[in-house]
């Protein structure tokens, strides 16, 4: 008889996958990973680009904030006003739009070392000699002018105010001018006196001339005269010599109204302004904005009067009769005084009965 042996293998545990070949060793997962290659060091990005300036503030000095009022702080002046230096009897009230930071700070009027007010003054012979800021509570008893502002609201600009102040002030300077009844109410700027004949007057000014305008303030016989803002930014008249033409027709028309004969003789002169001419000459001269006037620090730390030294040893005084001009308003010089420019433009007598009829013509 015959024995078959069959030999079988041990059941392996689990089921076989198909595919593989009987008896194959399953691949194991190495537990030991082949050492990579060491990473080379990334090279930085450059950043972005944004579309804006970035800071540079590791490389280069920031520059330090100019204190402007001496540690107290913007919100603090704002709280403060300027009082009006108004009395009877005056010749003339400077008329402004309101009080700026440094007019609140100070507590006087145009205080600004750019502001051409002061200096427009005394070349017109308003003033007998440089004056300053620190002067004008003297003005009213020495030379008949005083100060107002159509809003009584500190703001660091004109354009801070609103409308609805603009009316009320206008309303309250009338009440100021009634009550005071100066000879002439000076605007200090275009857009003042805009603003005071729409409210006031009714009426919108579509050809605008500077000097005396038709309509007087109601209830009284005040003149309202207006002149360039003194401002050293009036970009029509950015030099003082340029507006110190109005300066001195204000003069001549306080002298006819108060009946004071003018000391020099009165020329027909045509006044021409040619703005390129002096913007151009104010560039060469580099006063433009004014920033630093010499002349108005000599007039707050001494009499500007007094010889100072100057760089090359000798004097000088403000203002400087050798000084360029390209209009007829440069002075001259006689005896080593300066004298004003002759007044330009012929200017009637004034009487009340043509200014009557001008004023009731223009309604």
């Amino acid at each position: 008889m015959l024995l078959l042996f069959v030999f079988l293998e041990e059941p392996t545990k689990g089921k076989r996958k198909r595919g593989k070949a009987q008896g194959e060793p399953k691949p194991k997962k190495s537990a030991e990973k082949a050492p990579k290659a060491p990473k080379a060091p990334k090279t930085p990005k450059a950043p972005k680009s944004s579309g804006k300036q970035e800071k540079i503030t590791d490389t280069f000095k920031v520059k330090r904030k100019v204190d402007r009022f001496n540690g107290v702080p913007e919100a603090e002046i704002l709280t403060k006003t300027l009082p009006d230096i108004l009395t009877f009897n005056l010749d003339i009230v400077i008329i402004g739009i309101n009080p700026g930071l440094m007019a609140a700070y100070k507590g006087h009027h145009y205080p600004g070392p750019g502001n051409h007010f002061w200096k427009c003054l005394f070349l017109s012979g308003l003033s007998d000699k440089q004056l300053n800021h620190l002067d004008d509570h003297d003005l009213p008893e020495k030379y008949g002018i005083g100060f107002t502002n159509m809003v009584e609201r500190t703001t660091p600009g004109s354009k801070d105010l609103s409308s609805k102040e603009f009316r009320e002030g206008g309303r309250i300077l009338v009440q100021k001018l009634q009550k005071y009844k100066p000879r002439i109410a000076v605007f200090n700027g275009k857009c003042i006196y805009e603003i005071f004949s729409k409210e006031i007057f009714g009426v919108k000014i579509k050809k605008f001339e500077f000097g005396i305008q038709p309509h007087r303030v109601p209830e009284t016989e005040t003149i309202c005269y207006v002149m360039p803002s003194s401002s050293a930014r009036c970009a029509q008249f950015p030099r003082a010599q340029d507006k110190v033409h109005h300066y001195i027709k204000l003069k001549d028309l306080r002298d006819q109204m108060k009946g004071i004969e003018s000391a020099r003789e009165v020329q027909e002169v045509q006044y021409s302004f040619d703005l390129q001419l002096a913007q151009a000459d104010a560039k060469r001269q580099a006063v433009k904005e004014e920033k630093y006037d010499p002349g108005y620090d000599a007039a707050a730390f001494g009499n500007v009067a007094e010889e100072t030294p100057n760089a090359e040893g000798g004097t000088s005084n403000l203002p400087d009769p050798t000084a360029p001009c390209n209009s007829e308003l440069a002075g001259h010089s006689q005896n080593g005084q300066w004298m004003p420019p002759p007044f330009p433009e012929h200017m009637p007598p004034f009487s009340q009965s043509e200014g009557q009829q001008q004023e009731n013509g223009s309604v």
